[in-house]
């Protein structure tokens, strides 16, 4: 595997998975998370695996989630979920603590981190 893409970077499809898995532990567990975690089914089952697919090809790496799912349109897909300023804030500080669990080049953390703030951001469809 070349390591031109960050998901190569990463450390490819193990890598990514651990980041999913871990996200969705600090969604399930934090106090902080509860407002989002409120949103989700009570399994996460389905929301783990369509992160790890969408964030698959968003790094670079194999488009599992467009194969499967067409499109992403993430901010459509999300529209009928109440997603603020809270949402957003609760979301990036599971990814935060998630990111922080794998070991990466301080500069493609740093992108990776402001990228998906940027993804989190655009999410937002009301006001808190």
């Amino acid at each position: 595997m070349t390591h031109t893409t960050p998901y190569g970077n990463m450390g490819g499809e193990q890598t990514i998975r651990l980041l999913v898995d871990r996200f969705y532990f600090y969604m399930d567990t934090l106090p902080e998370a509860q407002g989002i975690r409120a949103i989700h089914q009570p399994s996460l089952a389905s929301a783990n695996s369509k992160l790890f697919k969408f964030l698959s090809g968003w790094l670079g790496g194999p488009n599992l989630f467009i194969e499967e799912f067409g499109h992403p349109m993430l901010r459509a897909r999300h529209l009928h979920f109440k997603i603020g300023e809270s949402e957003r804030d609760q979301w990036m500080l599971c990814m935060n603590k998630a990111l922080e669990e794998i070991p990466m080049n301080p500069t493609l953390h740093a992108n990776l981190k402001n990228a998906l703030r940027d993804l989190a951001t655009h999410m937002i469809n009301t006001d808190d």
